[in-house]
């Protein structure tokens, strides 16, 4: 199957992506955080730069938009076009409570009417590849059968399906008798996207999902970095490999961040998922939780990859 890095928001910009792609790779597609839109088109500068090609160089970018706004996703398609990319995503997904306030991201599987209007005109006007990553529904699975009505109408590109509702954002059970349903109904390539986090999570879903070409993998990869290169290679995981990995992030955020506390942040965030790889780990991560200055996070660090074991 093709892997696809998820659209992380926070973590998984061009940073990132350029660190990961260098140490590990093995991913087919990357998918950027998403973007938000104006009529006017693309949005925040911050956004913009994560998706300039020249940040994003070796690296097959998916820039993904979120808007319920027909004219600014044709506009932002129509830049990200003129930038030399040949596909964008729409985001369905997100259950972000100031985002579905907006009825924005899941938010807009709400009105299964007015998302049929804007797929309408999305389709008709935008000369770009158009993919659509979504959720199942907002309240029940069951929304999905009239929704997978509405996505074969239209020619998407590829229908990355999260098979959660916006209400049950994380928890549970993915709703997998919904996905072998969508493998059945939909016209369009279908993704499969929802708790691959090891080796054997993605086996299961390759094997129940034998014509499935693609998986999408977001957290998966944030708590271990060569979940692709395992999938797809049988290597394991190198922890001297992992800590140039994580110098190079460490060392590349101090570059682009003033001050100490977007690092510390950043690397906070990092070390809440990569933790699961080290046996005997909860002294160090209360540790890094609580420090405040980037002299102490680096002590603590240096002793936990010499002292720390790989699981």
């Amino acid at each position: 199957m093709n892997i696809y890095f998820a659209p992380l928001e926070g973590i998984g910009g061009y940073i990132y992506r350029n660190a990961h792609k260098d140490y590990f790779g093995s991913i087919d597609k990357y998918f950027s955080p998403f973007v938000v839109t104006r009529p006017s088109g693309i949005m925040k500068k911050k956004e913009l730069k994560d998706i300039l090609p020249e940040n994003n160089e070796g690296i097959n970018l998916v820039p993904q938009i979120m808007t319920n706004n027909a004219q600014g996703f044709c506009k932002a398609a129509d830049q990200i076009a003129q930038m030399g990319y040949e596909e964008v995503n729409l985001n369905l997904g997100c259950p972000s409570g100031t985002v579905v306030g907006k009825g924005r991201g899941s938010g807009f599987l709400k009105d299964p009417k007015a998302l049929d209007e804007f797929l309408d005109e999305i389709y008709s006007t935008c000369k770009i590849n158009i993919s659509i990553k979504t959720r199942i529904g907002f309240y029940e699975p069951e929304e999905f059968y009239n929704l997978i009505k509405i996505f074969n109408k239209y020619p998407v590109y590829e229908l990355i399906i999260h098979p959660r509702t916006r209400m049950e954002l994380y928890n549970g059970s993915p709703e997998y008798q919904i996905f072998d349903d969508a493998v059945k109904l939909s016209k369009n390539e279908l993704c499969y996207n929802g708790d691959i986090k090891t080796k054997e999570d993605y086996e299961m879903i390759a094997e129940r999902y034998e014509g499935i070409k693609s998986v999408m993998i977001g957290r998966g990869f944030l708590r271990n970095p060569n979940l692709a290169d395992e999938i797809k290679y049988g290597d394991t995981l190198d922890k001297n490999k992992l800590k140039e990995f994580h110098d190079r992030l460490y060392s590349d955020y101090k570059e682009i961040y003033d001050g100490e506390k977007p690092v510390l942040f950043k690397m906070k965030e990092l070390w809440f998922y990569m933790a699961d790889l080290f046996a005997d780990n909860e002294k160090y991560i209360k540790k890094i939780r609580k420090v405040q200055h980037l002299s102490e996070f680096e002590a603590i660090v240096s002793r936990g990859f010499k002292e720390l074991r790989l699981l």
